[in-house]
């Protein structure tokens, strides 16, 4: 069927309308994106115009989920990402991700796209980042699409400060400690790692304005302009300083509560092998 050029036949419908066409039409495709990990030659290029065209149209969730599931064996394969990578995709994979149904299938390819220079790249440049990732993490519901967004974020925030400063703007810190408190597991541990960057950072910046001041301000009245802006940003450090004060009382709390969690487990473990007399 490759062959013989089924992908360029099923492309040439990009414009079909009818619902079970369309619904007929992905599974085909998504039938023969199985084949990708068989080393067949299968040409994404072609077949992205049609997927692209059903996800953005009023197609059914079912075929949605098809396009997904074809886009995701897509994306297992290096070959494959280079198509992928581009902004009209990425931006459509982002919209999706605010719906719940498709959020675990659509996270997924973009943690497959996330891992190369190509896909970090475009992710970055995409003006719905990284305010749709952090929204996702609010999910409580959703534990796998939190796992994945959390994924998601780490490989963005690690050695970039850049991206650490856009979303600390985007109120990630707030969210991760809700997510180390109330999370899954796996989503745990993430967000957790992305606190202690958080951490870390702020102490760095903290360093150089760690000796003694060598003036004073009055807060009450300023003598000028300068000292007003001057009060006002030693206001806003000390709300900071606040908040990461809460962060790290939280975090240690997420930590203590998480050994307490295995170390119960492992006492039902070892109890529930016993026979008890009572």
């Amino acid at each position: 069927m490759l062959e013989a050029g089924i992908l360029t036949k099923l492309s040439g419908n990009i414009n079909v309308k009818d619902p079970l066409a369309k619904h007929e039409f992905s599974q085909h495709i998504m039938s023969l994106s199985s084949l990708v990990n068989a080393q067949l030659p299968i040409n994404s290029s072609k077949v992205l115009p049609l997927l692209l065209h059903m996800l953005e149209s009023d197609s059914s969730v079912d075929t949605k989920m098809l396009c997904l599931g074809t886009l995701y064996n897509l994306s297992t394969v290096i070959d494959n990402i280079g198509p992928l990578a581009r902004d009209e995709v990425v931006h459509t994979l982002l919209k999706l991700s605010y719906t719940k149904e498709a959020s675990e299938k659509t996270l997924a390819i973009l943690g497959n796209l996330v891992v190369t220079l190509m896909g970090k790249k475009a992710l970055e440049s995409s003006p719905m980042m990284p305010e749709c990732l952090i929204k996702v993490l609010t999910w409580d519901d959703k534990s796998k699409s939190q796992e994945l967004s959390a994924y998601i974020l780490m490989i963005l925030a690690h050695q970039s400060s850049l991206q650490r400063t856009k979303m600390a703007k985007g109120g990630i810190v707030p969210i991760l400690l809700q997510v180390a408190l109330l999370g899954s597991p796996l989503a745990q541990r993430r967000a957790l790692k992305l606190l202690q960057w958080f951490k870390d950072e702020r102490q760095m910046k903290m360093v150089p304005h760690s000796g003694p001041q060598s003036r004073r301000l009055s807060f009450g009245s300023p003598t000028n302009q300068e000292d007003a802006s001057e009060g006002k940003r030693l206001m806003k450090d000390m709300v900071q300083q606040s908040l990461y004060k809460n962060m790290e009382t939280i975090t240690r709390r997420a930590h203590q509560e998480s050994d307490s969690n295995h170390n119960f487990k492992v006492f039902v473990n070892i109890s529930s092998s016993k026979s008890w007399p009572y």
